[in-house]
């Protein structure tokens, strides 16, 4: 797999980094919203419900875009649509999703900031990149404050909230192996093929691994607002801003598009605070600064090639 930052974006949008900010609010402000619908649906409902819809809104865009003449793919391009179906966008929203159920929204979007972190070991880990000493003390330095920030859940023994962060750490590497994956097939591509086509992998797995359990959802009892937050979170976050980010990054570049998700936290902690009281003590909020920088120190440091 080539590295991000080994290939030179085409020449950036004036529009791209307005974009990207637009997104990475959406995606803030979404996480009390995704707690509320998750408590609702439990994490199996809401899967089986996206995956639901998601080939409609798929196939309608493919249909407007090439109409009944979708571009082919070679075998190989193939696969790694599929892959990235699989990893970097069903177990990425399955991961999230229990991930968020089980922990709180602030939580939740510190943890899934981390991802630059994983974008680097995953470049490291191809032989592509080598870790500096300034980016492997930025690894370290967001771990610590990982453990800082999760302390309160571990020292009460709330294996609950504290394995949801767990997941939400396993769900922001398989986002960055989305992020570094997408990259390449994107400019061969282009993002609406590739988002669509490797939606449409992931559908049927998710469909089967979350379908009975959905079964027993008691969907009379979702409310209509409820309902409407649904088709938000579906329609507006989870496909046409997963459209967009591919475009901002293809832009951009992952490099120069990776640091808006530092943005999130923040948004994420207002949100929460203003429509369901979240509270945050000190020791949670310094151990998020910490983990925050150390995710900065580790991007922004000088990186070394193979």
């Amino acid at each position: 797999m080539p590295s991000a930052n080994n290939i030179k974006p085409s020449p950036s949008s004036p529009h791209s980094l307005a974009v990207g900010l637009a997104i990475v609010i959406a995606w803030g402000l979404n996480f009390p919203l995704q707690k509320a619908l998750l408590t609702a649906m439990q994490p199996e409902g809401f899967l089986f419900l996206r995956f639901a819809l998601m080939p409609l809104l798929v196939t309608g865009l493919l249909l407007e875009r090439y109409g009944l003449h979708w571009p082919r793919v070679s075998r190989r391009d193939a696969w790694a649509l599929a892959r990235l179906g699989l990893l970097g966008q069903g177990l990425h929203l399955a991961l999230s999703s229990y991930g968020i159920h089980f922990s709180t929204p602030f939580s939740s979007s510190v943890l899934l900031a981390c991802g630059p972190v994983f974008t680097l070991l995953i470049l490291r880990a191809y032989g592509v990149e080598r870790l500096q000493r300034a980016q492997l003390l930025g690894i370290a330095v967001a771990a610590a404050g990982a453990l800082l920030f999760m302390s309160d859940k571990l020292l009460a023994a709330n294996w609950r909230a504290g394995g949801g962060d767990a997941v939400l750490l396993l769900a922001a590497a398989m986002f960055s192996y989305y992020t570094v994956a997408a990259k390449p097939l994107i400019e061969r591509l282009g993002a609406v093929l590739v988002m669509c086509y490797a939606s449409l992998a992931a559908t049927l797995p998710v469909l089967i691994y979350a379908g009975p359990k959905a079964a027993r959802v008691d969907w009379a009892a979702v409310s209509p607002l409820l309902w409407l937050g649904a088709a938000w979170a579906i329609v507006c976050i989870g496909f046409i801003t997963w459209l967009a980010w591919g475009w901002v990054n293809a832009q951009r570049g992952v490099a120069r598009t990776a640091p808006l998700i530092y943005l999130m936290p923040p948004i994420a902690g207002l949100a929460a605070w203003a429509s369901t009281g979240e509270q945050f003590g000190a020791i949670k909020l310094l151990g998020a600064a910490i983990t925050l920088s150390g995710v900065a120190l580790a991007q922004f440091a000088p990186q070394g090639k193979r």
